[in-house]
């Protein structure tokens, strides 16, 4: 079965005078799928999202976001997609629902259709209790649920996340991203920007970007395959001195330690890296149990991220 397209970029390219914000992006993400950005502050994830809102002109290339050109049909495009902000961005002085019923005006929801799609969202978002309470005064959780009603309240066919969950406890980023599945269960298109390894792992596929250069992209498991490093977990007695007796290695190319846990990685031109690994471990009488174990994003991150800079060095 083909597969139905919802965005595609090509060369996507921002400057901001002699800074390159984002450099020759290419996308295509498909219809009623969860594709995350995951890079750190600066990588352009944010800028690249704006772009493909219509908010801002690309310097080159181009992006069609449901067969609309970002830059010729801009006014048209904002009126189809949902845009969720980082920032808090609705009425802090207006009521949850005085919010709503604002925003059902602004995106000219036919008025017989009004009042019973705000009391949907109040209810579907648990905020039916909160209907009359200034949205200034909602913890960061309510906040959160309050904005991406909002964002829904016209059923856009696309929906964009920038760094959403950023200001919220690990409970309510947990509830949002089960609203976010149902949303794509019933054929909406999201596209979230995240620093968070746990948050782009839940994506159905995802772009890791890096100083504003798409490095790679894929699903995680697609992307853990794909890198160039073994990854080796250790449980060591003496994890610190487990540590230091790794890092003067040439073969490693990084030691991380997570509390009593180690994990270590090597490059696939090493063939047995366990071996490596207690060959290091052993002279020095350090006890431990390794195991060869899959990538996880912040692995997959720091190898490409890793890769890419090795890569321009040379």
């Amino acid at each position: 079965m083909m597969k139905k397209i919802a965005i595609t970029a090509s060369g996507l390219t921002m400057r901001f005078g002699s800074l390159m914000a984002v450099d020759n992006v290419d996308l295509e993400i498909e219809k009623g799928s969860i594709y995350g950005f995951l890079g750190p502050n600066g990588s352009g994830k944010s800028t690249t999202i704006r772009m493909l809102c219509g908010l801002l002109t690309p310097s080159s290339g181009s992006a069609t976001v449901m067969g609309m050109d970002t830059k010729k049909d801009s006014e048209s495009l904002k009126q189809k997609i949902g845009y969720m902000t980082q920032r808090f961005s609705l009425y802090e002085d207006l009521s949850v629902k005085e919010n709503l019923q604002f925003i059902s005006e602004i995106y000219a929801v036919p008025r017989k259709q009004r009042k019973p799609r705000v009391a949907q969202l109040l209810e579907s978002f648990s905020l039916t209790d909160r209907a009359k309470q200034r949205s200034g005064t909602l913890s960061g959780g309510q906040k959160q649920r309050l904005a991406l009603a909002a964002a829904t309240l016209h059923k856009p066919e696309i929906l964009l996340l920038d760094e959403p969950t950023s200001a919220v406890d690990p409970q309510n980023r947990r509830d949002f991203w089960e609203a976010l599945f149902e949303l794509a269960e019933q054929g909406t298109t999201i596209l979230v920007s995240t620093h968070y390894m746990d948050e782009a792992a839940r994506c159905h596929k995802l772009a890791i970007l890096d100083e504003g250069v798409k490095v790679a992209d894929g699903s995680p498991r697609q992307l853990g395959e794909s890198i160039s490093s073994h990854v080796v977990e250790i449980e060591a007695d003496d994890p610190n001195r487990a540590r230091l007796c790794l890092l003067g290695s040439e073969d490693i190319s990084s030691v991380t330690q997570l509390g009593i846990k180690l994990r270590i990685m090597i490059p696939k031109t090493i063939s047995d890296p366990l071996q490596l690994v207690n060959s290091k471990l052993q002279p020095e009488n350090i006890e431990a149990k390794t195991e060869q174990v899959f990538p996880d994003l912040e692995d997959i991150f720091v190898s490409l991220t890793q890769q890419r800079r090795e890569e321009l060095d040379t």
